[in-house]
């Protein structure tokens, strides 16, 4: 009795990860009147709990049907229903599986061969050794194929005159739960085999080629490889999940269905069996990923995992063959943390996807502002205490990290989502790009597109994150509380200014973030540059800080067919005493990309959070104003516009004076007034009139023209000056006087449409032709009122100057150049910073 105690323990440990059997087997022996010693609790409550039943990687795929673990009330029609889909998936993952034997079967007659010979690679008892029942289980599980594939054919070919009742397979189940037998042998040659394997495989080369290179055809003709040893454990690994298949498939069979009978048979069989294998988790542990590979932990941390609908923290722990993601159950003190099962993905195959910035619901807006609101002002009364806090603080510090834990929750905006071979993905969000991409380069140097490794032992795995784990606690900031006296607090400004080192042209943006306490906005983008080798943006952004330490940059490359892929990122420490009011220049080498920005940075209380995200209008508004909010002297829909035209606009016939439609033209418009980084991207796929459109209606709609309007009467009196050398004096001393935005502005426009004339013979657009377009949207004349003293001019000459004027211009060969940016004025040289 003791021993078929010992016995039945071990079997529910070892396969525990596949479904709750553990209480099962109890029942059984005590209906046997067998006294079962209680197990410790972390097998049921602190490990798998209600999510155990789908923590097992199985061939069968039946975690993703989304059966209930228990029956239903449903009707006969629904569950026959969900028992054809049970069925369809059983017959599938039995194709995958004889393809599996058939692959380890595959060097058998080989190895049988050169056993006879003078220098065999195995011998003939070793060969014996290795396949002991593989051609019977092959042989066994080909005939259930055929027969269940025939029957199921059958019924869907006839599916609209019958009901479901009439598929009745409960005697091919029953039938190869006879045969299970079979495993036995198998299971109890497993570790002879397995030892064999790893033996030859060290000291004969001829058989460790043969062994890490076994290939399974798969029915979209793709090739999967696999490692011998790994397919060795397809069968244990299958006959594990006998009792589930029968579970699940009961479950969707209605008790007066004829298969019920002989399904409960089938499932007693094959419990029976299972109760009687003696499985040391010590084979699953111990395996061979592949040569010279062990398991072990790579990385661990805290992401939301957003997979079932729900955003919920979870642990997550990457290891050398597969990423598992648990729940953290926090012990009362005294005791020991305890992880439970949440899902596990080989990394065998699987597939990344990293989709960038997703934008907050209107209620998760509305959440967010509230939490960050009463984080702030918990902050506020904590800031001034120092040293040990008194209860009262201690719970106010207690309500702090709460509510940062709840904004890890709420405030993901970036999306890597997982995708393995077998159909079955996983959703992971994080707030910041920075970490997001460091799981992404960890899991992808671990991938391996062709070797599938040993499913792993869940319950022995999960037991360990505990020893195993390198991150204890979610990144709060409230943990820091205390540590502020070297942290910024205030406005740190960041200019982002250009990049080189691009390895093939790309649309490139800056991504740039801050750690600190998530009162305000962490992060912030440029928006996207034009498809070049030396992007530039000269974009300044502004954040308001409260315990930042970190600065983070990331170049991204966007493209419309691949997403953004990251080229680079690099990570800054910021320190209040290098930093100040001053700009500090800065180059940072993020791999093979250079970028050059500035940071200042002004010390000074906080204001509350806004509910509302600030945002500047641009158009309407004076130059001087935009110029001033952006931090630049041309504002940046003026150089979008310009960039976008000579990327693909300078070979348009009519470029400028055909214009795109109207309503494209206010989509872009209203994108400029809310969202820079958004009407880029939108500028990107616009109509090339329509881009024209909007920079032409830009200069049309400001308030005050680009050519201050008196300056009118002095230009149009400039004109009038015979000799050419003292009217261009005049022209130009005119322009210098103009206030800086307009002068360089208008500067930048006239270099452009400079480029535009020289396409001419393609595009018919000549310098009087864009004269003639923009003159009129760039100089105007004085409104002549009741206090109006100077002199008026004819009605009729006010185009004729307006024209004249900008044609000028553009005839000159000698304009300065114009300059988009403010000069950051710097503390001393610039710092090169290495990542």
């Amino acid at each position: 009795m003791l021993r078929l105690q010992s016995s039945v323990c071990t079997v529910v440990i070892n396969i525990r990860g596949l479904m709750d059997v553990y209480q099962e087997a109890v029942d059984f022996l005590e209906s046997h009147h067998i006294a079962v010693e209680a197990e410790p609790e972390v097998l049921e409550e602190d490990v798998f709990h209600e999510q155990a039943g789908s923590c097992f990687h199985s061939p069968l795929h039946l975690d993703i049907l989304d059966l209930p673990d228990t029956p239903t009330l449903c009707s006969p029609e629904q569950m026959l229903e969900r028992r054809l889909v049970v069925l369809k998936g059983i017959l599938e993952s039995e194709e995958v599986y004889l393809r599996e034997l058939e692959a380890l079967l595959m060097p058998m007659k080989a190895l049988w061969a050169s056993a006879g010979t003078s220098q065999p690679v195995l011998s003939s008892r070793q060969v014996q050794t290795v396949f002991y029942q593989v051609p019977e289980l092959r042989d066994m599980h080909q005939s259930f194929f055929s027969d269940l594939k025939a029957r199921l054919s059958a019924h869907c070919q006839t599916e609209m005159n019958h009901s479901g009742f009439e598929l009745v397979v409960g005697d091919l189940f029953l039938k190869i739960v006879n045969h299970i037998g079979l495993y036995g042998g198998f299971i109890e040659n497993y570790e002879k085999a397995v030892e064999v394997v790893r033996k030859c495989t060290q000291s004969d080369s001829r058989f460790r080629t043969l062994a890490q290179n076994m290939t399974s055809n798969g029915q979209d003709k793709t090739r999967t490889n696999y490692t011998l040893e790994a397919l060795l454990y397809k069968p244990l690994d299958r006959v594990t999940k006998t009792t589930l298949v029968l579970m699940d498939l009961l479950k969707t069979t209605p008790v007066e269905h004829g298969d019920h009978s002989s399904l409960q048979e089938a499932l007693r069989l094959s419990r029976s069996f299972l109760y009687g294998v003696n499985e040391s988790s010590q084979s699953k542990r111990e395996v061979t990923l592949s040569p010279g590979i062990r398991r072990q932990l790579m990385r661990d941390g805290f992401v939301v995992d957003a997979s079932d609908g729900e955003c919920s923290l979870r642990h997550l722990f990457l290891y050398t063959d597969l990423l598992l993601c648990t729940r953290l159950k926090h012990s009362s003190r005294g005791k020991q943390d305890q992880y439970r099962f949440c899902w596990f993905l080989p990394l065998a195959g699987l597939r990344l996807h990293l989709v960038a910035e997703q934008e907050h619901k209107a209620e998760t807006h509305v959440r967010l502002y509230s939490i960050r609101t009463k984080m702030y002002h918990l902050r506020q009364q904590l800031r001034h205490r120092t040293g040990s806090l008194p209860a009262r603080g201690r719970k106010k510090l207690e309500q702090l990290e709460q509510m940062e834990l709840m904004l890890l929750t709420l405030s993901p905006v970036y999306r890597l989502e997982l995708h393995s071979p077998s159909d079955k993905s996983h959703t992971l969000r994080l707030s910041s790009l920075y970490e997001l991409e460091e799981w992404r380069e960890a899991i992808h140097k671990l991938i391996t597109d062709n070797i599938e490794t040993v499913p792993p032992d869940l319950l022995t795995l999960t037991s360990a994150c505990v020893k195993l784990r390198m991150t204890q606690q979610p990144p709060l900031h409230s943990s820091h509380h205390g540590q502020d006296e070297e942290c910024l607090c205030g406005t740190l400004s960041v200019a982002i200014h250009s990049a080189c080192g691009l390895l093939q042209p790309a649309c490139v943006y800056v991504c740039v973030e801050v750690d600190g306490y998530e009162f305000y906005d962490k992060q912030a983008q440029t928006h996207s540059s034009v498809h070049s080798l030396s992007p530039h943006w000269e974009q300044e952004l502004s954040f308001q800080v409260d315990g930042a330490r970190e600065l983070r940059v990331l170049c991204v490359s966007q493209s419309d067919r691949q997403g953004d892929t990251v080229l680079g990122k690099a990570a800054v420490k910021l320190e209040s005493k290098s930093l100040n009011k001053r700009w500090r220049r800065q180059t940072l080498h993020l791999g093979q990309t250079e970028l050059t920005l500035s940071l200042k940075y002004c010390p000074h209380p906080l204001e509350p959070p806004s509910s509302t995200v600030q945002t500047h209008p641009l158009f309407c508004v004076p130059i001087e104003t935009v110029a001033q909010q952006e931090g630049v002297l041309v504002p940046h829909v003026v150089r979008c516009c310009v960039e976008e035209v000579e990327r693909r606009g300078m070979d348009e016939v009519g470029i400028y004076r055909i214009s795109g439609t109207t309503s494209e033209i206010n989509t872009l418009k209203a994108a400029f007034n809310s969202n820079l980084r958004e009407a880029v991207t939108r500028l990107r796929s616009s109509d090339v009139n329509a881009v024209s459109g909007v920079l032409k209606l830009y200069f049309r709609e400001l308030p005050e023209p680009l050519i201050p309007t008196e300056m009118f009467q002095s230009l149009a009196a400039a004109l009038d000056i015979q000799d050419i050398n003292s009217r261009l004096i005049s022209m130009l001393s005119l322009l210098q006087s103009c206030p800086d935005p307009n002068r360089h502005t208008f500067l930048y426009l006239l270099h452009h449409l400079q480029r535009v004339s020289e396409k001419q013979n393609v595009n018919k657009m000549s310098l009087m032709n864009l004269a003639t377009v923009f003159g009129p949207s760039l100089l105007r004349p004085p409104v002549v009122g009741p206090g109006h003293r100077g002199p008026t001019v004819d009605i009729s000459q006010e185009v004729v100057v307006q024209v004249q004027v900008v044609f000028f211009y553009l005839q000159c060969n000698n304009l300065p150049e114009a300059q988009t940016s403010l000069p950051h004025d710097t503390d001393g040289e610039d710092e090169t910073t290495h990542m």
